[in-house]
């Protein structure tokens, strides 16, 4: 393969059969479960990185599950959601949401996000299931269990409208790619905001949320001192491409 060709192909690795296609990428039926919780304040403040701080003392738990997503396939994912304010290079003050871990089972979303928008991702197992008047769901690490949530199967329908507001606030994260000698080649806070989006269905219900610690998947690092609100809802969305808005080898 000639230089040209290598610089006219390359996308992403391997460089002859990428894991993943270019997008957008478009998600129908996507179903959430939401759970919001009070956690340590101070454990929250070290975890939220600048130039974002932490709007409170909440974090969002979320069970996502995609079983129509274009590139990406038929796949589920969790994890840890963090409301947040930025205050942009015009002084605006932009409310949002950090991305702090995630948890899925499919490698091409798991290479793609990384890779792109540099989505915090880890292989393991999440369900999500509907037993009887129940949602129930479940992170496994491996064999080991690490979150348990239930959730009252659609008790209440709710307005779509302040559920449209909230989804359409921009999410941040952090994209580090180490350099071949270990040292940090890209370490940038990423923009993404979700678009198109439809909501098809949405429930709110009382709900349980449960944490266990394990070495490599640190979700109890946050840990749960009081459920406020649990929302159910599907819908169809496209996830939009990333902007880098802090670059943390660059900026002062």
């Amino acid at each position: 393969m000639k230089l040209a060709e290598v610089r006219a192909n390359a996308f992403a690795m391997p460089l002859s059969n990428p894991a993943y296609p270019k997008g957008p990428y478009k998600f129908y039926d996507r179903q959430y479960v939401v759970i919001s919780y009070r956690t340590d304040p101070d454990v929250l403040r070290s975890i939220v990185p600048e130039p974002l701080e932490a709007a409170g003392d909440t974090v969002s738990y979320e069970f996502v599950r995609m079983p129509d997503s274009t590139g990406f396939g038929d796949y589920t994912e969790t994890g840890q959601v963090i409301p947040v304010r930025y205050r942009g290079a015009d002084g605006a003050v932009i409310e949002g949401s950090y991305v702090h871990a995630m948890y899925l089972d499919d490698n091409a979303p798991i290479a793609g996000g990384r890779e792109i928008w540099g989505f915090p991702k880890k292989l393991a197992t999440p369900k999500i299931s509907h037993e009887s008047e129940t949602v129930v769901c479940t992170l496994h690490y491996g064999s080991v269990l690490c979150v348990s949530a239930t959730m009252g199967y659609k008790h209440h329908e709710i307005d779509p409208a302040p559920l449209l507001e909230s989804l359409a606030k921009p999410n941040f994260m952090i994209k580090i790619i180490p350099h071949v000698d270990c040292r940090p080649r890209v370490c940038e806070l990423v923009r993404y905001y979700l678009q198109d989006i439809t909501i098809k269905g949405a429930w709110r219900g009382p709900a349980a949320l449960e944490f266990f610690e394990h070495v490599q998947c640190d979700v109890a690092r946050l840990p749960v001192r009081e459920v406020i609100s649990a929302s159910h809802f599907v819908t169809d969305l496209t996830l939009g491409l990333g902007e880098v808005v802090f670059d943390y080898l660059k900026d002062a």
